[in-house]
């Protein structure tokens, strides 16, 4: 009952919010501690809006107290709003073990492995959002997701989940434009950044990331789709302990393509796999059959990337037969190992591009296919 009539109140708050036509209405989560079951913020709204978060807002504890809800997708959503400014040093906890321990990572034999999992804050179809210096913590599933959205602004966020957490990315970006993702500490159990289809302007800067799978275009074209990914910038961040790094990665069976993508300023801490395009990436168990298409990757640069690699091969373009990796620039690349002693190497196939300046490990792309 208790969390029925936070609902209701929070609701109420948030219609009061929207229909307000004058003024800059608010909605004040107050310093205090709110137990909510899933919960979906809509608009259109009469007028930019104004979410305060200055408390904490828990999720339902595991898959068995979420079983009585009809919509496990998330838990918090804003949905066809516009104008949207979510600012407060609150907190967001998806409270997500009970998932993860069911999940298909651990427990791939498990009926229904990881099913339904849910996200913990989403937006939908909204455009002109502006969020900072909110934390969100230990998500069943993804922590942000956007979907079909515009024109947002992230900064100065916290994004936590223990490691061994499976499927948590920090953000994932899919079938949205204009995004900017600024100042942010992501430390999660998957993906920092993902970015999926459809896909154009991503501005990435100043993030710390790690643990975690590094920041990841991709996975694309799984579903044997026509992708399409461009102007993607990740600039002036750290990857610290990270699965991967720079990455990324492509189905077989995919078609369409990426292109116009930069990976600058980058410093990598023990990292696993520094620069890495697997075009053969393949997420199914039962293998992924090739096929005479694929997504075509043109125009990369990575440029002032430095650190160090806990992978023998520091620079990995592993590239398909069928459209080559072309125009991969490197410029003043310097990555050793993590291990005293040891030294980093590149790996190129079906890779064609240029390098200039100190570029160590010594480049292996070809000049021309």
């Amino acid at each position: 009952m208790l969390i029925l009539w936070y609902i209701k109140a929070f609701l109420k708050a948030w219609n009061d919010t929207c229909n307000a036509e004058t003024g800059q209405p608010t909605m004040l989560i107050p310093r205090k501690e709110f137990f909510l079951r899933p919960t979906s913020f809509s608009g259109p709204c009469k007028s930019q809006v104004y979410f305060a978060l200055l408390g904490v807002l828990f999720a339902p504890s595991g898959p068995k107290n979420w079983k009585d809800f009809n919509d496990v997708v998330k838990f918090i959503e804003f949905e066809h709003v516009t104008g949207l400014y979510i600012r407060g040093f609150g907190l967001i906890d998806g409270r997500g073990k009970g998932w993860w321990d069911i999940s298909c990572r651990y427990h791939p034999d498990l009926k229904d492995c990881g099913r339904g999992a849910p996200t913990a804050l989403r937006f939908h179809k909204s455009n002109d959002i502006h969020m900072s210096q909110i934390k969100i913590v230990n998500s069943p599933q993804t922590h942000i997701l956007l979907l079909g959205c515009n024109d947002v602004e992230f900064q100065s966020l916290n994004i936590i989940s223990p490691d061994e957490s499976p499927n948590t990315d920090g953000i994932h970006i899919q079938a949205s434009n204009h995004i900017f993702i600024n100042n942010s500490f992501i430390g999660v159990g998957d993906d920092c950044v993902s970015i999926g289809d459809g896909i154009s302007d991503v501005n990435i800067t100043y993030v710390n990331c790690g643990p975690g799978h590094g920041i990841s275009i991709g996975s694309l074209g799984g579903d044997g789709n026509v992708v399409n990914v461009s102007n993607i910038h990740v600039k002036h961040s750290i990857l610290n302990g990270t699965q991967n790094g720079a990455r990324i990665k492509t189905y077989q069976t995919g078609d369409g393509q990426v292109q116009n993508i930069q990976f600058s300023d980058i410093t990598f801490i023990d990292a696993g796999n520094p620069i890495i395009i697997d075009q053969y990436y393949c997420g199914s168990p039962n293998g992924c059959p090739p096929t005479k298409v694929g997504v075509k990757i043109n125009n990369v640069l990575y440029s002032k990337i430095r650190g160090t690699s806990k992978s023998e091969v520091a620079v990995n373009f592993n590239c398909s037969e069928n459209v080559a990796c072309t125009a991969i620039k490197l410029s003043n690349i310097e990555l050793t190992s993590s291990t005293t002693g040891k030294q980093v190497s590149s790996s190129c196939n079906n890779a064609f591009g240029e390098a200039k300046g100190t570029v160590e490990p010594k480049s292996c792309l070809r000049s021309k296919p």
